[in-house]
């Protein structure tokens, strides 16, 4: 078949419900080098601290709904409802949700050509 679909409710969500939902539509969708995922942070919650400088991936973050802060490296970044961030893989980056709303973001990762043999 040349497409795949699938949505959060047919995969299981990697995160306690409590704290919001992380779905992982690659395996699903079938991609090969393409993650995606699917993330919701309830009021004051965080994702996990991490980089990628081990396996190559940079990271688009594309906010959908709400407001998070994105700290990377020093620096924190704000992003409203309809923005968008990349991150290299090198870069420590934690994700926060600071307001009162649950927001909700779509995570998109591919290896680097450096990182073309890896994968998230």
């Amino acid at each position: 078949m040349g497409h795949e679909t699938t949505a959060p409710g047919d995969v299981g969500s990697a995160i306690d419900g409590e704290k919001g939902g992380m779905w992982f539509m690659r395996d699903p969708l079938g991609t090969e080098n393409l993650g995606f995922t699917v993330l919701e942070l309830e009021p004051e919650r965080s994702g996990m601290e991490h980089d990628h400088g081990d396996d190559g991936q940079e990271e688009v973050y594309y906010v959908t709904e709400g407001r998070v802060e994105v700290d990377v490296g020093p620096d924190t970044v704000t992003l409203d409802e309809h923005e968008a961030l990349r991150i290299d893989p090198e870069e420590r980056r934690q994700i926060h949700n600071r307001g009162d709303e649950t927001a909700r973001l779509v995570l998109a990762s591919a290896p680097t050509d450096e990182g073309a043999t890896s994968t998230p």
